[in-house]
């Protein structure tokens, strides 16, 4: 079996990803709701890394739903599928440097950190829309960074609502590889 046709298996076993990314969606609102709240920067960001913590088990909650083996058991690549989602981990303390040194600035960091992070899986997956979206989303919230100012939920709303976007793209692009696959 060659390489492509393995990365096709990996993403029809996974529905592109689709239930890690509907867990962000999540995590991305409860931000933006955490950011509408009248309390202090610092607050609001201890808040946004304790709620980060539910992403795994949100995530394994939209795979059942959608039916989807999120470990991907007996395929080749899907280790390194987790691997490429556990390397996020390695740019926390960039976001620790950014809470103590640049607290207005850490959802920003957060949300730039959690898009870029998904390019490789635009390879992975053979999925479009990862290698479009990542970048734009990056380049985006950099821009709404800079120019945000005092309403710093701007930042992950726009996070979220470029993560449901995201999915829809996915799924899209997910219902064309059945497509295709069973022709």
């Amino acid at each position: 079996m060659n390489l492509s046709n393995l990365k096709t298996d990996l993403a029809l076993e996974s529905k592109n990803g689709i239930s890690f990314l509907s867990s962000a969606v999540v995590i991305w609102i409860i931000f933006t709701i955490i950011f509408l709240l009248p309390l202090d920067i610092k607050l609001k960001n201890i808040f946004m890394l304790c709620f980060s913590g539910i992403t795994f088990p949100l995530a394994i909650v939209f795979s059942k739903l959608f039916q989807v083996d999120w470990k991907s058991r007996g395929l080749p690549l899907s280790d390194l599928g987790l691997v490429l989602n556990l390397a996020q981990l390695m740019y926390f303390p960039i976001l620790l440097l950014v809470f103590v040194r640049f607290p207005s600035d850490m959802a920003a960091v957060f949300a730039i950190i959690t898009a870029a992070h998904l390019y490789p899986y635009g390879w992975l997956y053979q999925a479009k829309p990862y290698s479009l979206y990542a970048p734009v989303i990056s380049i985006l919230i950099m821009i709404l960074g800079f120019i945000s100012g005092d309403r710093p939920w701007i930042i992950p709303l726009v996070m979220a609502t470029s993560l449901v976007l995201l999915n829809l793209a996915l799924f899209a692009d997910l219902k064309k590889k059945l497509s295709s696959r069973s022709s």
